[in-house]
Formats: C-alpha cells, sequence, structure tokens
C-alpha cells in the first residue's frame, strides 16, 4: 500500500486483461527490486528504463504500441507517453500492495521505497 493513499489517473485504450498483465509484470520487477535492494528508492525508469528499455516480448510493449499505433505518434513521443502510462500502472500496483511504500522525489519522477513491512 503506498502510503500516504493517493488517487491516480486511470490507463485508457488498453484490453483489461493486458493491463492485468502489465501489472503483474510491474509486481514481480518491485519485488524482484525490494528482495535485491532494501531500503532503496525506485521508480519507473529505475524498474524499465536504462538497461530494461527493450520491451518487446513484454506485456509492457502494448503501452507502447498504443501510442505509436493508435495515436500515431512518433518514436519518442509513443515512449515518453508509454512511460507516463507505466508510472501510473506502478502507482496502481503500490497502492494495492500489501507492502507499504512511500513516494519521494526522484528527479524527474516519482520514486518509491518500501518502508520494511511484511505483506
Amino acid at each position: 500500500m503506498l502510503q500516504p493513499k493517493s488517487s491516480n489517473r486511470k490507463v485508457n485504450h488498453l484490453n483489461p486483461e493486458v493491463i492485468v498483465q502489465i501489472k503483474a509484470f510491474i509486481q514481480g520487477a518491485v519485488y524482484c527490486w525490494v528482495k535485491n535492494r532494501k531500503n532503496e528508492q525506485f521508480s519507473v525508469r529505475d524498474l524499465f528504463g536504462g538497461e530494461n528499455f527493450e520491451w518487446n516480448g513484454t506485456p509492457l510493449i502494448h503501452l507502447y504500441e498504443k501510442h505509436a499505433n493508435m495515436f500515431k505518434k512518433e518514436h519518442e513521443a509513443a515512449m515518453k507517453d508509454a512511460a507516463k502510462d507505466l508510472g501510473c500502472l506502478l502507482k496502481d500496483v503500490l497502492i494495492t500492495d500489501k507492502r507499504t511504500f512511500t513516494k519521494d522525489d526522484a528527479g524527474f519522477t516519482a520514486g518509491y521505497t518500501w518502508v520494511g513491512d511484511e505483506p
């Protein structure tokens, strides 16, 4: 659960089943981060950018394809907007997680830190 609990915008124009798959993928990445990097802040770019930017073969590709194909955006704009959607979905995952997370500033994005309680 994200503390303090806050509202979030909804990600639209994707099949609800795809959203479930994306959230499961995000949950796995969060659990991996928490297990291996306790007490370290993370953000979307830490989990899914940098070395992990290749979304082909993962459910995340649907976010990019939504913006590139449905909304006819150029590559850079599609990536930027897909990352925004991913940030909203990450926040959704953390709001419903049994663990407790705090939200802080991580530069140009939100950063989250697990506060250490067990699920």
